[in-house]
C-alpha cells in the first residue's frame, strides 16, 4: 500500500472501521491537494469572489475532474516506474526538453514561494502587530529547519494534519450567510466575459488548481512512500498491484476533491461578503481577511487568517521540495530524497534551502507582495499546458507504463485539460495584446 502504510500497523486491519481504514490510506494525494490551496491560491480565489461575485463558482466543477486526472497520472507514473517525473522525462526525451520543463517549474516555484512567504507574514502581522519585514525571514528559516531536521515519516504526518486547517474556509462560508439560490445557479451555469481582467482570473484559477509543481511532487511522493518501506532501488520500486493503484486513486481523488471544495467555499465567502458590499478591488488574501472582519464578524476573520498561515506552512515545503526533485532527478543525484539525512543528500537539501531563500529575496528586493500572490497563479496557468501534455504522453506510452497505460477516459480528460489551459492562456495573451 502506498499511503502512510506504517500507520496501519498501529491498528490491525481486522479491527479497523471503514472510516479508520479510509483515513489511514490517505497520504500523498491528500497532502498534494491541500498544498494546492496555498496563500497564492487563497488570494486568487478571494480576487475571483470579490471581483465577480458568484460568477466563477462553476470553475470548481470544471477543474476537479481535470485536476484529479492529471494528478492521478503523476501518481501512477511514480508507482509503476519507481521514478519521479523528471527521471522519466530524462530517460524518454532529450536533455533540452528535460531542462526546459524543469526551468518552467523552478521559475514558477521560486516566484510562488516568495508570494506565499509574503502572504503568511502579512496574515501574521494582522493578528500580532509584528511587522511582516521580520516575520517573512522567520517563516522562511522555520520551514528550512523543519525540512532539514524532521524525518520523512514525521513530515508526512505533519503535512497530513495540516490539511485540517483548510476546513476553516468551509466554516467561514456558513458564517457569512450567502444567497444559496444564487450560489446554486452560478455553480451549474457557466458565466464568461471577454475581458482581460476576467480571463486573467480564469487563467489564475486554472493555474492555482492545476499547478506544474504538484505534478513533480505527486510522483516524487509516491517514490518516497516506497523508500520509506525500504525499497531503495528503482528495480525494487518498479511495478504496482491493482490494490495499490486503487488505494492511490482513492487518495488522489480525495485530495483533489478537498482542494476544489476549499476553492469553491473561498470564492463563495468573498462573493457573499466583499462583492455583495461593494469591496470589489482587493488584490490579496490579507485584504480579504481585513474586509471580512466588519462584514462577517471576528470568527470569520480569524478562521480566514489562520487558514492563510497554516496553508503556507504546508505549501512552501512542497514548492521547494518539488524543485529539489526536479533538479536532483534531472542531474541524477543520489541520494535525492526526503528520506535521506541532509548530510548524505547535501545537494538535494541545498536546493530546498536555496529555493526558499531566493523566494525570500524576492520579498526583500522590492517586488510587490500584493501582486505577487495573484500573478504567481497566472504564471502557473501560462506554464502548465506543455507540462500537462508531457504527462499525458508519458502515461500513455507502453514503453514507460507497460500495461498500466492511461485508460481512454483518462486520456480524454488529460487532453481536455491541456486544451482548456492552452486556450485560456492564448486568450489572455490575445486580450492583453
Amino acid at each position: 500500500m502506498r499511503a502512510l502504510t506504517r500507520l496501519r500497523n498501529l491498528l490491525p486491519e481486522a479491527n479497523q472501521s471503514g472510516l479508520q481504514r479510509f483515513l489511514t490510506e490517505l497520504g500523498p494525494g491528500l497532502v498534494t491537494g491541500a498544498a494546492d490551496d496555498d496563500p497564492s491560491g487563497i488570494s486568487t480565489y478571494s480576487v475571483a469572489g470579490a471581483s465577480y461575485g458568484y460568477a466563477t463558482l462553476w470553475t470548481a466543477l470544471l477543474t476537479f475532474p481535470l485536476m484529479a486526472a492529471v494528478q492521478l497520472m503523476c501518481a501512477r507514473l511514480g508507482m509503476v516506474t519507481g521514478c519521479g517525473l523528471a527521471s522519466v522525462i530524462r530517460t524518454r526525451y532529450s536533455r533540452w526538453i528535460l531542462w526546459f520543463a524543469s526551468a518552467l517549474v523552478i521559475v514558477a516555484n521560486v516566484f510562488n514561494i516568495g508570494a506565499d512567504l509574503a502572504g503568511m507574514a502579512d496574515a501574521m502581522q494582522m493578528v500580532t502587530g509584528i511587522r511582516a519585514y521580520f516575520l517573512t525571514p522567520a517563516f522562511a528559516f522555520l520551514i528550512i529547519v523543519l525540512v532539514f531536521w524532521t524525518s520523512y515519516r514525521q513530515m508526512a504526518r505533519i503535512f497530513k494534519w495540516l490539511t485540517v486547517v483548510l476546513f476553516a474556509y468551509v466554516f467561514t462560508a456558513f458564517l457569512v450567510h450567502p444567497d444559496w439560490i444564487a450560489v446554486a445557479k452560478a455553480t451549474v451555469i457557466p458565466h464568461f466575459e471577454w475581458s482581460k481582467d476576467y480571463i486573467s482570473v480564469i487563467v489564475g484559477l486554472l493555474g492555482t488548481t492545476i499547478s506544474p509543481y504538484l505534478f513533480f511532487w505527486q510522483a516524487g511522493q509516491e517514490v518516497e512512500e516506497d523508500r520509506d518501506r525500504g525499497k531503495m532501488t528503482v528495480a525494487q520500486r518498479r511495478g504496482s498491484t491493482n490494490r495499490e493503484l486503487r488505494v492511490a486513486k482513492k487518495d488522489v481523488i480525495t485530495g483533489m476533491l478537498l482542494s476544489n471544495m476549499i476553492m469553491y467555499f473561498l470564492i463563495l465567502t468573498t462573493a457573499a461578503t466583499l462583492n455583495a458590499h461593494g469591496a470589489k478591488n482587493i488584490e490579496t488574501a490579507k485584504q480579504a481577511a481585513e474586509a471580512l472582519k466588519p462584514l462577517a464578524g471576528a470568527g470569520a476573520y480569524w478562521l480566514f487568517t489562520i487558514g492563510i498561515i497554516g496553508t503556507g506552512m504546508l505549501a512552501v515545503p512542497v514548492l521547494a521540495g518539488s524543485s529539489a526533485y526536479v533538479i536532483a532527478e534531472g542531474a541524477r543525484w543520489n541520494p535525492a530524497s526526503l528520506n535521506a539525512k541532509p548530510r548524505l543528500a547535501g545537494k538535494f537539501y541545498s536546493v530546498i534551502a536555496i529555493a526558499i531563500l531566493i523566494g525570500l529575496a524576492f520579498d526583500f528586493a522590492g517586488f510587490n507582495a500584493v501582486k505577487m500572490l495573484f500573478w504567481s497563479a497566472i504564471l502557473n496557468g501560462m506554464l502548465a499546458p506543455p507540462l500537462v501534455i508531457m504527462v499525458v504522453l508519458l502515461t500513455s506510452d507502453r514503453k514507460v507504463m507497460g500495461n498500466r497505460v492511461n485508460s481512454l477516459r483518462m486520456k480524454i480528460l488529460g487532453w481536455i485539460c491541456a486544451g482548456i489551459m492552452s486556450v485560456s492562456a492564448i486568450a489572455l495573451l490575445a486580450v492583453s495584446i
